[in-house]
């Protein structure tokens, strides 16, 4: 092609070394993830809002970020710290896909306690997500779906993604109490709560 039609060849060339790029700046993040010690233990809606505000700095800088909050619903509970690292990874990766990628104008983390279950839900008003990547679960050259599929199936959770062209994308990570019969990579179980010192002392 490129004796015969230059300016289309070195289109094509730019492409193929974005693209590499790319992927390996992605490559170079899941490596640096699954390396990185067990985040601090803390409140997990202070974790995505300071995810939050790292990822709208980083926006800021190529235009106007969007509008990010994170919401709590139910009565806060305090997740075993084993736990609480996975779904701050899986909540994580998915604001940081929300910002880079859906040209959304409103970004949100929902965090929702009850009894029976822990939801996190991950909202934006963006472009939506390709049908295609939606059903195939991910995208060729991109391991941040699948990522974030594997870890929600090594803590016994579920997740679930809504999108339409132009409406938004709306992603929700729900574990439920059965997930404390689950194993993560070190071998230790996994609950969904961790017990508070007065109710170890009433048992």
């Amino acid at each position: 092609m490129l004796p015969r039609r230059t300016e289309e060849a070195m289109g094509a060339l730019d492409g193929a070394i974005l693209r590499t790029e790319q992927a390996i700046a992605e490559s170079r993040d899941t490596i640096k993830d699954l390396r990185s010690e067990r985040v601090t233990p803390t409140d997990l809606a202070e974790l995505l809002t300071q995810t939050g505000k790292e990822l709208e700095t980083a926006a800021d800088a190529n235009g106007n970020p969007p509008i990010f909050r994170v919401i709590v619903e139910g009565e806060r509970q305090t997740l075993s710290p084993a736990l609480q690292d996975e779904v701050y990874r899986i909540a994580r990766e998915l604001l940081r896909n929300a910002f880079q990628h859906a040209l959304a104008r409103r970004i949100e983390a929902e965090i929702r306690y009850d009894n029976h279950l822990f939801r996190v839900l991950i909202r934006d008003d963006g472009k939506g997500m390709d049908p295609k990547v939606l059903k195939e679960g991910g995208q060729a050259g991109h391991w941040g779906l699948p990522g974030v599929r594997e870890r929600a199936k090594q803590i016994g959770a579920r997740l679930d993604f809504w999108s339409e062209a132009g409406a938004g994308t709306e992603v929700q990570l729900t574990v439920p109490v059965s997930a404390g019969s689950e194993r993560p990579r070190d071998g230790s179980r996994f609950r969904l709560f961790r017990k508070t010192r007065s109710h170890e002392q009433q048992s």
